[in-house]
């Protein structure tokens, strides 16, 4: 049960992290693997620990069940926290310095429905952030608005650090097959990533796209990048898909290469983000850095991450976000205007700028905690 608090304060020598889940490709799991680098360079050895390691993180990932909480002043943990897990558990047990870095986790309304079993897990993790409160040290927040949670429950030291966004998603070249097989399209075309889940509501953007296909441009394709996390969502998504007769205009790629997404983002005109939701959304940042135009409803951290790189609007219904999409591409100069604004806001969430970030970060809590 959390409940152990910090005792005797010390420099520390060793930085472990424990994260609920860990998989290749996913922001979260990319940030710590990043942090871990970091970690090392600023000479402190450490491991990770997890209690799901997925496929391709063999070697780099220690299993949740050998991390051994101990009294030891020098030895530090940090709790990479994004949904409830027993990973906070153990990670309370332990008794010396504590730090947690918050990704958001997603209301539990927005999935419970899709999700039974993640809309528990999302109630388990709400819990145990407000207990974990006067346990923890130091904390840091990927967001401001991530950042304003822990503080109305009593984090203290809650800091903004950027993610550090994975180089790969933004540098790798297109994969040219998919570029090859979609090179026919004569329409815009839209793309979305994240995960195929109902909080990211992928469901209106695919109304609001049928709408600008009807009103706009017949030819446009959307594609929709990302893992599911749920087959009852996708399904869903797949009837709305033959419902409104898109079939063949919808793409649903699933789990893609580095390499595929380049493509997907290359093919595309505009990225569109009508999520409910979003603690951060790195996908944004990468689109911005790749000088596509980002059109995205603004809400919860999105505001922050698009600034002025992007077209923010207050409604997502389908009409209204049509004729947004329409203006974009029909005023002269717009998209020209839009691509360099994105690419200086995407400056502003390089990873040099992120790393330097954490570093001063985690050079100031070792000064007040030591």
């Amino acid at each position: 049960m959390i409940g152990v608090a910090s005792v005797e304060r010390h420099a520390p020598h060793r930085i472990d992290q424990i994260i609920p889940s860990i998989i290749e490709h996913d922001a979260v799991s990319n940030h710590t693997f990043s942090a871990q680098r970091l970690l090392h360079e600023m000479g402190f050895v450490g491991d990770i620990y997890a209690s799901t390691l997925g496929p391709g993180v063999e070697g780099r990932v220690r299993p949740l069940a050998e991390f051994v909480p101990d009294r030891d002043p020098s030895h530090w943990v940090m709790y990479q926290c994004s949904i409830g897990s027993r990973a906070a558990e153990i990670f309370a047990m332990h008794q010396g310095i504590k730090l947690l870095d918050y990704h958001n986790i997603t209301p539990e309304d927005l999935v419970k429905r899709w999700l039974p079993p993640l809309g528990q897990e999302i109630q388990l993790g709400r819990e145990q952030l407000a207990r974990l409160a006067p346990q923890v040290d130091y904390a840091i927040a990927d967001s401001r608005f991530n950042a304003s949670e822990l503080v109305a429950l009593g984090y203290v030291h809650a800091e903004v650090v950027p993610v550090l966004i994975e180089t790969g998603n933004i540098g790798a070249a297109p994969d040219e097959k998919t570029l090859e097989r979609y090179a026919h399209g004569r329409g815009h075309s839209l793309v979305f990533v994240g995960q195929v889940a109902p909080h990211k509501a992928q469901h209106d953007l695919i109304l609001a796209f049928s709408r600008y296909r009807e009103l706009f441009d017949q030819e446009a394709r959307l594609f929709l990048v990302g893992r599911e996390m749920g087959s009852a969502y996708r399904h869903a998504l797949e009837r709305l898909v033959r419902e409104l007769g898109l079939d063949g205009s919808v793409v649903m790629t699933g789990s893609v290469s580095t390499g595929e997404l380049a493509a997907y983002y290359e093919l595309s005109d505009a990225f569109v983000c009508l999520s409910d939701h979003e603690g951060f959304c790195a996908p944004i940042i990468e689109a911005m850095s790749r000088r596509l135009p980002v059109v995205a409803y603004a809400v919860s951290a999105v505001p922050d991450t698009v600034g002025k790189g992007g077209l923010l609007i207050a409604r997502k219904d389908p009409d209204y976000v049509a004729c947004v999409l329409h203006e974009l591409f029909d005023a002269p100069g717009l998209v020209a205007k839009m691509e360099e604004r994105a690419l200086d806001q995407a400056r502003l969430y390089t990873l040099e700028h992120a790393e330097e970030v954490f570093r001063e970060t985690m050079r100031r809590a070792i000064a007040v905690l030591s």
